[in-house]
Parts: structure tokens; sequence; C-alpha cells
């Protein structure tokens, strides 16, 4: 998809419907501008939540709890004063 916009002057662009649409942008939306070469491209921003989501999700079960965590790497030392 690929629209003309005229710059503002203050510098503004309005973001046209079906694209906000189509990235799921709303009003009080954050977005990230990435420069690269000679061209900018804008994403939706991602709330901090939704970013640790992504990670936990393809770690294993056992690391989602804080507990959990602890004790495996209590267990990684034990293991690893072994070894020594």
């Amino acid at each position: 998809m690929m629209l003309k916009r005229t710059v503002g002057h203050k510098g503004q662009v309005v973001i046209p419907r079906d694209i906000r649409k189509h990235l799921g942008v709303e009003q009080g939306s954050e977005v990230i501008f990435e420069v690269r070469e000679n061209e900018v491209v804008m994403k939706p921003g991602r709330a901090p939540s939704d970013a640790v989501e992504e990670y936990t999700s393809i770690v294993t079960s056992k690391l989602k709890s804080r507990i959990e965590l602890e004790k495996i790497i209590e267990e990684e030392v034990l293991e690893e004063i072994a070894i020594r």
C-alpha cells in the first residue's frame, strides 16, 4: 500500500485511516520511526508487557515464575560447583 500525503507547516503528516486500521494504531498509540538510508519506516509501538510476553512464550514454562527461576539458577550453581 502506498499513499501520498503533504507535510504540514509544523512538520506533521496525517497517517491515512486505512494504514492506521491495518497497523492497529489509534489515538494515543505510540509509533516507532526507523530511518533506512533514504526512507522512513513507521511501526506500531509495543507495550513493554507485550515484549515480555513474546519473550517468555518462546522460553519453557519453567521460566515464567520467579520462584522456579531462582530454583533453576540454584541447581545450575550446585552443578557447576560439583564439576569443579
